[in-house]
């Protein structure tokens, strides 16, 4: 099985059907590895695919195997590309970067001159931000939306957030500035 085998593209109202699965493997990779994630319901994920504001992948069988959604902070002038998972038995396919990458894009798209973001735990996700344009920041490059930080309440780690008054955490903050890291996104178109 190689990328070539699955179809990457824009979520749409058809493909609800697929919200609770998604949820479901969400929980259970967050509880695989240890670390928190912010919980979602179905109906939010449905939501997201509804809006237009999410990307799934399904292999050439039809059978779902990704997905990752987008949300806006501070008024639109930051969006995380967030709920990234893979079903297992489609992992190491690069089908991540493919999902993460199609996010990306279509958060450049839809929120021209906003802030891109992510915290993170994982080494993989951690490389495929980089790859795309992103770069490590401090949490004070980051939105000061409550409700964003209203988010992590529900990880393992969220002590730790609030005994460094959100300073940092053991996620890694990533940040795309479109205004300062537009040349990193030409690199990565062309690669």
């Amino acid at each position: 099985m190689t990328i070539e085998d699955f179809v990457v593209r824009v979520a749409t109202e058809n493909d609800t059907q697929f919200a609770a699965a998604i949820c479901y493997e969400m929980a259970e990779s967050a509880k695989a590895r240890g670390t928190g994630i912010a919980k979602r319901t179905p109906e939010y994920v449905a939501n997201k695919m509804t809006e237009g504001k999410a990307v799934i992948a399904f292999h050439n069988d039809g059978t779902w195997a990704g997905f990752s959604y987008i949300e806006t902070w501070g008024h639109g002038d930051y969006v995380a590309n967030s709920g990234l998972i893979i079903d297992p038995q489609f992992r190491k396919l690069g089908l991540a970067k493919a999902i993460k990458t199609a996010t990306f894009f279509l958060s450049l798209e839809k929120y021209k001159g906003a802030k891109l973001f992510g915290l993170t735990t994982g080494l993989a996700v951690m490389k495929i931000n980089n790859e795309i344009g992103y770069r490590p920041v401090v949490f004070a490059e980051l939105t000061d939306d409550e409700q964003f930080w209203k988010g992590c309440q529900n990880c393992v780690n969220y002590p730790i957030l609030q005994s460094k008054n959100r300073q940092n955490c053991l996620c890694t903050a990533m940040l795309f500035d479109p205004e300062v890291d537009v040349v990193k996104v030409k690199q990565a178109v062309e690669k």
